[in-house]
């Protein structure tokens, strides 16, 4: 399948993660007295990436963050001519589907940009007050083990079938360690897009969304092949 239509699936995909999971943070997780909460958001964002799994992971791979697509091509798992495509694609996919969310919470009286709109922070813009090195520790350590996950429910000698399962509930829990810590990113397009609306310091702060995911992704594609070759001579 051409790259050109692979990178449109990967854009389509990361909207959906980004509208849908930052959607639930910002319109459904503090809904006046029924809100779905921590728990609900942290679901929202592991649904996006199973549903999406099964409907392009036969595309694209299902990809939807360029740590992922990083982490895979340091594995060995995907062409390093290809991954710019990817992330331009990713990056375009989660500003629009900021976008979309924005337009409509906006539509709310008492909308306002300043309660941060799902971005992620450290410091006084942590949820919880963690700081930066917290904050960097987390991402880079949650990113590592979503790598490894990633590629070893999709590994050729895994049970077939049931890898986005496995890559969804990964995220789903990811979230639930670490929403008081960051707002959970372990994504730097899904940073990226809330932080353009937001401005300031969510600007200020990106760079550490994107250092950390890399750099735990970049390790785990270091590791896991080094595991796969130790385990085949046994």
């Amino acid at each position: 399948m051409s790259i050109s239509k692979r990178a449109l699936a990967e854009a389509i995909g990361t909207f959906w993660l980004v509208f849908g999971g930052c959607g639930s943070a910002v319109i459904s997780a503090g809904f006046p007295q029924v809100g779905i909460g921590l728990l609900g958001v942290s679901f929202a964002f592991g649904l996006t990436v199973l549903t999406m799994a099964y409907a392009i992971g036969h595309v694209s791979g299902c990809h939807l963050n360029p740590a992922v697509t990083v982490g895979l091509t340091v594995s060995g798992r995907f062409p390093a001519r290809e991954v710019i495509w990817y992330l331009v694609a990713q990056v375009v996919g989660a500003v629009i589907g900021a976008g979309v969310l924005y337009l409509i919470a906006s539509g709310k009286g008492d909308f306002d940009l300043r309660a941060g709109f799902a971005s992620n922070g450290y410091g006084d813009h942590s949820p919880g007050g963690y700081s930066m090195v917290a904050a960097l520790l987390a991402e880079a350590v949650l990113t590592f083990v979503f790598l490894m996950v990633i590629l070893g429910s999709t590994d050729a000698r895994a049970p077939q079938g049931f890898a986005p399962i496995a890559i969804g509930l990964c995220l789903t829990l990811i979230h639930l360690i670490s929403i008081p810590v960051t707002n959970t990113s372990v994504n730097p397009a899904r940073s990226t897009g809330p932080a353009l609306f937001v401005g300031g310091w969510a600007i200020g702060q990106l760079w550490l969304f994107w250092v950390a995911p890399i750099a735990g992704a970049v390790i785990a594609g270091l590791v896991y092949p080094i595991i796969t070759k130790a385990h085949s001579k046994d």
